[in-house]
């Protein structure tokens, strides 16, 4: 209870923000699809989304500097309900795709005010717990927030206005809040190129989750709906997706703490092409296997990015962590905004299926470098890994194992020496220990 006090108005807004922005994702690719978008074109819908939280991300930190959390969070809230409520204008695919370019800008500054603020609300005894609090809320209202689709809107607005109001509430207990904001440090990130010599399966890995999750998140809903389902079911299927992802991606993450984390990465690139090939023939069986199905799915591509961060992390210094976070949520990024346009060229020419052969033929290639990988870098020792948590790509800057770090080659503020698994520093200077803005 002692812990859930000071974040408790934090975890509310991620709630209500997450319960109206995830029925929002597959709202436009739903209501899109019916007006007779092409898979194309409903790809770039996602992809402007995640465009649009890249460039957000670069700029977020400014705003929150030069404004405070408060407004900062409060702006962005307007600016996404104002944009939400675009949609009921019309169905204009272009003025949906740039709509969706500024609600990804939006959600990058609200997840920048909300996760440094739980940030600065965490201790290295706490962190693991206040991190799973975060994700309970965040993954739990994106699945609950797909009920939404299935109140009755004769005249197509109001269910944009119920996502509308869930955001706008969403302000009240940051608003409200009586804990003051943290202040913000200057960012020192780490470059691409110095990250992924560092780790490259490591780096890589975050780009190959955003090219599945990116496109099931775009072109998951059209699947199913194209599949002759309804609305709450095309909810569920959805909805088992992300709990699949929220229960899995623990013991996939132990999993890797016990073994070599490259070889967990291969079991997974290998299990989503089996489960991905396997989706392609479900539908014939019915709608449970196909709910069933996708969990596992969901479970699988969630638990890639995580592992991968982890694995990274393993090759940095405490100083390093923080910073390389930001250039993992930038790979994942890259990812999410090219799978969905990707994964939409095979829809086109193979249909429903394409979605799943998309996935199928990302994680072949996923799977043949991991294996590479393995053959010309020895596995990182036991004693030199640091404990797994779970996460997503909007949640990098609260990983425990960066959150404390003093600088140096310590892990978590305590010092040890230099070795051949932590690089006392990628760019020949020492980093900064700094929170990156938060990712989509």
């Amino acid at each position: 209870m002692l812990l859930v006090r000071p974040i408790v108005s934090l975890l509310v807004a991620v709630f209500l923000m997450m319960g109206g922005t995830g029925a929002l994702t597959t709202l436009v690719s739903v209501r899109l699809d019916a007006a007779g978008a092409s898979p194309i074109l409903l790809g770039a819908l996602t992809a402007a989304y995640y465009l649009g939280l890249t460039i957000g991300s670069t700029q977020a930190y400014r705003l929150v500097g030069q404004v405070g959390h408060i407004r900062a969070f409060s702006a962005s809230a307007t600016v996404l309900v104002a944009a939400t409520l675009g949609h009921a204008l019309g169905t204009d695919p272009l003025a949906w795709i740039a709509l969706r370019l500024v609600e990804g800008c939006c959600m990058a500054g609200l997840f920048v005010c909300i996760e440094s603020w739980l940030n600065q609300s965490a201790t290295s005894s706490t962190r693991g717990r206040i991190l799973a609090l975060y994700m309970i809320a965040l993954y739990g209202a994106q699945g609950a927030g797909q009920y939404l689709m299935v109140v009755d809107d004769p005249h197509g607005f109001r269910q944009f206005v119920l996502v509308s109001i869930l955001i706008s509430l969403a302000l009240l207990p940051v608003a409200l809040t009586r804990k003051a904001p943290p202040l913000l440090q200057k960012l020192a990130p780490v470059r691409i190129g110095h990250l992924y010599r560092a780790s490259p399966l490591g780096f890589a890995g975050t780009v190959i989750s955003g090219l599945v999750v990116g496109a099931f998140y775009g072109l998951g809903p059209v699947y199913i709906r194209h599949l002759g389902y309804d609305l709450g079911q095309s909810a569920t299927f959805v909805s088992a997706a992300i709990v699949g992802g929220m229960v899995l991606q623990w013991p996939f993450g132990k999993l890797s703490d016990l073994l070599d984390r490259r070889l967990v990465l291969v079991g997974l690139f290998a299990a989503l092409v089996v489960v991905s090939i396997g989706m392609t023939m479900l539908p014939p069986i019915g709608f449970l296997p196909l709910v069933g199905g996708i969990a596992l799915f969901g479970g699988i591509i969630f638990a890639i990015y995580p592992i991968c961060v982890s694995h990274t992390n393993d090759f940095l210094t405490s100083a390093e962590m923080v910073p390389a976070s930001g250039g993992m949520v930038l790979g994942f990024s890259m990812g999410a905004i090219a799978g969905p346009f990707l994964a939409s060229l095979l829809m086109a020419a193979f249909e429903q299926d394409g979605l799943f052969l998309y996935s199928a033929l990302v994680a072949a290639v996923a799977l043949s470098f991991a294996l590479w990988r393995m053959t010309v870098r020895p596995p990182v020792p036991v004693d030199r890994r640091l404990p797994f948590l779970p996460q997503t790509p909007i949640a990098a800057p609260l990983d425990g194992s960066t959150a404390d770090a003093g600088g140096g080659t310590g892990r978590g503020g305590g010092a040890s020496a230099p070795n051949q698994w932590h690089r006392t520093d990628l760019d020949g200077h020492a980093p900064v220990a700094t929170p990156p803005p938060g990712g989509g």
